[in-house]
């Protein structure tokens, strides 16, 4: 079972690709944890991807492609794989198309967990950090016993500027821009699965694994 999962940020796509990877026993595979394994490992696509990030640049779509496809190709990969982050673009997508065809292999499913961007922009101004001990909290969905204070050790709570609505909604403009055309370019494949994201997480999760076919 190999699957894509795609979602705007906040929609809960993260936390929904580790229980579909629990449930089928397949790895997770984030963007961001192959890059600090190839880093960590000292391999030649990790001093690569390292160049660029230490720059302040982007990692090219075409360096990006060939660590997934690095990765996918790992023995703990034989019975498929779940990819969150990755592909975010139509280029990204197009070049992972073409590197698993080279290796006669094929994406079973893009499944898309969709919530309207206001939904998403509620969820993560809700949102509350503690800086000192790292718990987290939400005004709505699950607040403080004290409201601005932390359960754990009692610090402040603080909105990250990535939580703040003006910021959210930039990330949605830029997630509508390059993104959501993969919804369009998966569908278009036969392959896009997609959910609705306004429900709880364990009626998400069901419905994932339903389409899925379990």
């Amino acid at each position: 079972m190999k699957v894509i999962m795609l979602g705007a940020p906040g929609a809960g796509k993260g936390t929904q690709a580790v229980r579909v990877a629990a449930a089928y026993q397949i790895p997770h595979i984030s963007t961001g944890d192959i890059f600090r394994a190839n880093i960590k490992g000292g391999t030649e696509l990790g001093k690569k991807a390292k160049t660029f990030m230490d720059a302040g640049k982007l990692v090219p779509d075409e360096l990006v492609c060939d660590l997934v496809v690095d990765r996918i190709q790992q023995d703990d990969c034989k019975n498929g794989y779940v990819l969150d982050g990755f592909p975010r673009t139509i280029p990204q997508a197009e070049a992972l198309d073409a590197a698993v065809a080279a290796i006669g292999d094929k994406v079973d499913y893009a499944v898309d967990i969709d919530v309207p961007d206001e939904e998403i922009i509620t969820r993560m101004s809700g949102r509350r950090a503690c800086l000192s001990c790292g718990a987290t909290y939400h005004t709505k969905f699950n607040p403080p016993k004290a409201e601005g204070v932390c359960d754990t050790c009692g610090a402040a709570l603080v909105l990250r500027d990535d939580d703040k609505p003006e910021t959210v909604r930039t990330r949605l403009n830029v997630y509508h821009e390059q993104t959501q055309p993969l919804i369009d370019y998966y569908n278009g494949k036969g392959i896009l699965v997609t959910v609705d994201g306004t429900q709880n997480m364990d009626k998400v999760f069901s419905d994932i694994k339903e389409k899925l076919g379990e």
